[in-house]
């Protein structure tokens, strides 16, 4: 059986790795090389590098950035943020990533992922969605797909399980599912949503948003059918360690790497 992933994610603004609740309101969590450095002795998996501004500044991510993070760790490193096009793409594995995650860009140009896909494989493409509940009481659950997400989240008018099948037939090798009213919560994933999602393609998915414990990941994989679980907060305030997690896995008969 596959082992499952920790994946430690570092949402960085200005050079500094920060969370917020809702995207907003961000706390300082520290320096991405040092914090980087700290994941990949403790056993993370893999790391996700979001530049969480560069797509609403409409600027390049920070290469340099990427570059000294990369030059730190000797486990998989996702990139993200300000990704636009294929040459971006080549930059990024250059620095050092192991894949590039796009998402405002590959809404506004689908023709991205598969290009990406085409010309790197599409294992070195990840489709990042930002999904919101958007059905009433009582209704059969829908989510929608929004972009630079924050103060003032912009509707694409895509249906979330929709987009995502339509991501993995352009050649998307891994999803990437955050739960907008999920993030920074802390009272676990929507698991409705990472499911169907889970459900819907056949390549390996990613839970993003709302972790606060432990428990919450287990759930994660074994309610929402998510081959790796990701986490901000709890690990960049120190509430719990990448041990801690795989531990309480490993006890409830989930495989995971050890530490």
């Amino acid at each position: 059986m596959l082992t499952r992933r920790i994946i430690p994610c570092l949402d960085v603004k200005a050079g500094r790795v920060v969370k917020g609740v809702s995207f907003v309101n961000h706390r300082d969590a520290g320096d991405p090389v040092a914090l980087a450095a700290a994941y990949n002795e403790a056993g993370a998996d893999e790391l996700v590098f979001y530049d969480i501004t560069a797509s609403s500044d409409e600027r390049a991510i920070m290469l340099d950035v990427v570059e000294r993070t990369a030059a730190q760790i000797f486990i998989p490193l996702t990139v993200g943020g300000g990704i636009r096009t294929v040459d971006d793409m080549y930059r990024m594995l250059r620095a050092g990533a192991e894949k590039v995650s796009i998402n405002t860009a590959a809404v506004l140009n689908p023709q991205l992922i598969a290009d990406g896909a085409r010309r790197f494989g599409s294992q070195c493409v990840m489709l990042s969605v930002d999904a919101r509940r958007v059905s009433a009481p009582g209704e059969p659950p829908r989510w929608a797909v929004f972009t630079h997400t924050g103060a003032n989240p912009r509707p694409t008018g895509l249906d979330a399980i929709e987009w995502i099948r339509r991501g993995a037939d352009l050649g998307a090798g891994e999803i990437c599912i955050n739960s907008m009213d999920a993030d920074g919560q802390k009272r676990g994933y929507d698991i409705e949503l990472l499911r169907a999602v889970s459900e819907a393609v056949p390549v390996p998915v990613i839970a993003s948003g709302g972790v606060g414990s432990p428990e919450d990941m287990y759930r994660g994989v074994a309610d929402g059918r998510a081959d790796a679980v990701l986490a901000a907060s709890i690990f960049h305030f120190g509430e719990y360690r990448i041990a801690d997690v795989k531990a309480y896995l490993a006890e409830r008969g989930v495989p995971v790497r050890s530490v």
